[in-house]
């Protein structure tokens, strides 16, 4: 469960986020997501209001990645899973060692597919699983990108369609669409808007009369902020929830390492609020690009 801190305003949500690493990850996949997060703040004045609270497990004491970079892990993967209900958030990088991972069939594939399990039982809390790069085709070997969008790495669409592929042969399940954008997300709950066909941002794969818009653009480029946080927790906004894919976790894919960046921010803007992300942005000195989302609902 999401922490509650106390601050000279009152108790702050801090959310609970776990990075998934493994040997062989990217640096930026980490980096990126971390100096966004870090940055997050509920009051934006109040550096005591930090939003995110952040841990890494892994097989060993400690991951090297591609580049050289070495993390000390928080906790093993036997402890992740005993400990799985407490986090909100858990963010897989991609790299080279992606690749062991698959042929391997080692962690965090069993970590991810639990996280899932867990909110298909239970939808009342919001959960969210973010892949950056190549990791997304983590989440395809096990299942979870089944009737779901998706991107990656551009160089590895046609292996994340195929892993996708393969999946849902295996499952008797639905396909996945792999969509080209710096990032995807599913499952979103966020204010939509007066009209959501007018927000840019917005996919449907399945809208009201048949027709399928998938890919399509808009013509506005209005997006209204996020309180998705707070009112997550209204009954309507379960049971709809628990008729989505995955339980209705939010699933988000994106493309190459710096896209890691993007996604981050919109994971603050539906967290936080969308003033925080911008915000943060603002001080990395960092121009948001904006993906994608499919499937939204307004909560």
């Amino acid at each position: 469960m999401s922490a509650i801190a106390d601050t000279a305003d009152g108790p702050v949500e801090i959310i609970k986020v776990l990075f998934a690493l493994f040997p062989g990850y990217d640096t930026l996949d980490v980096a990126g997501p971390l100096e966004v997060l870090s940055r997050s703040l509920h009051n934006p004045k109040d550096k005591t209001t930090k939003a995110f609270e952040c841990q890494f497990v892994g097989p060993s004491a400690a991951m090297t990645s591609t580049h050289g970079l070495t993390v000390k892990a928080d906790m093993d993967y036997e402890d992740a899973n005993d400990e799985i209900e407490d986090f909100d958030v858990i963010i897989v990088p991609g790299g080279e060692g992606v690749q062991d991972v698959l042929k391997n069939k080692t962690e965090p594939l069993n970590l991810l597919k639990a996280f899932v399990e867990i909110q298909e039982k239970n939808p009342a809390k919001e959960r969210t699983i973010l892949a950056i790069c190549t990791g997304s085709l983590l989440l395809a070997q096990q299942g979870l990108l089944e009737g779901l969008a998706a991107t990656t790495h551009p160089d590895y669409y046609t292996r994340l369609e195929t892993i996708c592929q393969d999946a849902a042969t295996r499952d008797l399940s639905m396909r996945t669409d792999v969509m080209e954008e710096r990032y995807v997300v599913n499952n979103a709950r966020f204010d939509l808007g007066d009209n959501p066909d007018e927000n840019p941002y917005i996919i449907r794969k399945q809208p009201e009369g048949g027709v399928n818009t998938m890919h399509a653009r808009r013509k506005s480029i209005a997006r209204k902020g996020s309180n998705a946080w707070r009112e997550s927790r209204r009954r309507e906004s379960i049971i709809r929830r628990a008729s989505m894919p995955c339980g209705g976790m939010r699933i988000i894919t994106t493309g190459g390492v710096t896209a890691g960046l993007d996604a981050s921010l919109y994971l603050v803007g539906s967290l936080v609020s969308h003033d925080s992300a911008l915000e943060v942005a603002h001080k990395m000195q960092y121009t948001w690009v904006k993906g994608v989302t499919v499937d939204a609902i307004d909560v």
